[in-house]
């Protein structure tokens, strides 16, 4: 019997080219589970596939947005193709896009939200017919197997931030959507919980002094960064003294995804250094 902890175990992990994703597809691969990746851009997803191949472990790319109305099913059907079940989703996708409310769009509203908290949305509905028909064969084998859906949010989403009332209305939708799902979903044996980011260094959060960092969207280009000043100012209100790394932020989604949190669901992990918002 492998003493890999995730052995066997096939995990979804969207927007796992970089960053925090990244680090979660790497940290469960190195459990044991076999991976797919998913980023926006192909060449990066299949980096991050192949990065966990040349360590010993299995994974497979599918690149696109998680936005696209048909993007959930072909998520869900590459783990089924290549690796014959589902076990594992990780929500993790998406951007911010900022603006105060009386100069915020209509278009920057509901993209935020989209990625955000639609798509997780349409990812766990196509899931559900696989988990579903994988539980009723198991019971009928008399074997019980435990499914793990972790969805991300942040700090903004529980306790607000200005100048994000898209990220954190999408966010705390996301809670809502987490304690939903543990409800719906404990009959299959599937726990469902959140992990609430503080403040984590990604390309999203880096200091930029020239205000000029961005990141492609669709042909959008996206401002991010934080004016390094303001990044000190932060890291002093967090107990911790510092903002956190995308390992120790995939560290606390992995605490979800193994077996000695077989019996918490409908949790919100605040992930944040000992800042809360």
């Amino acid at each position: 019997m492998s003493a890999l902890p995730l052995a066997d175990r096939v995990a979804l992990v969207s927007g796992s080219g970089r960053g925090i994703g990244r680090e979660i597809a790497l940290k469960l691969a190195a459990a044991g589970a076999s991976v797919v990746v998913n980023d926006l851009d192909t060449d990066v997803a299949e980096q991050t596939a192949a990065d966990i191949t040349a360590a010993g472990g299995a994974a497979t790319s599918c690149a696109g947005s998680v936005t696209d109305p048909e993007f959930a099913a072909r998520f869900v059907a590459t783990a089924v193709d290549t690796y014959g079940g589902l076990h594992i989703v990780i929500n993790n996708a998406g951007y911010t896009w900022d603006n105060v409310i009386q100069k915020m769009s209509d278009e920057q509203w509901e993209d935020i939200l989209d990625v955000h908290l639609k798509a997780p949305f349409r990812i766990l509905r196509a899931a559900q017919p696989v988990i579903g028909a994988a539980v009723k064969a198991e019971r009928a084998e008399g074997r019980q197997v435990t499914r793990k859906v972790v969805n991300i949010s942040s700090i903004a989403g529980t306790g607000g931030n200005a100048g994000q009332a898209n990220y954190s209305s999408a966010k705390a939708g996301v809670t809502g959507l987490t304690k939903a799902m543990a409800k719906e979903w404990g009959r299959y044996d599937v726990t469902v919980n959140c992990v609430a980011f503080g403040l984590i260094r990604t390309r999203l959060t880096g200091a930029t002094a020239g205000g000029d960092a961005s990141i492609d969207i669709a042909g959008r280009q996206i401002k991010v960064g934080v004016n390094p000043d303001l990044l000190e100012q932060l890291e002093k209100t967090i107990p911790l003294g510092r903002a956190g790394t995308p390992a120790e932020a995939a560290g606390a989604v992995y605490l979800l995804c193994i077996p000695e949190s077989d019996y918490i669901s409908g949790q919100v992990l605040v992930c944040g250094g000992g800042f809360t918002g």
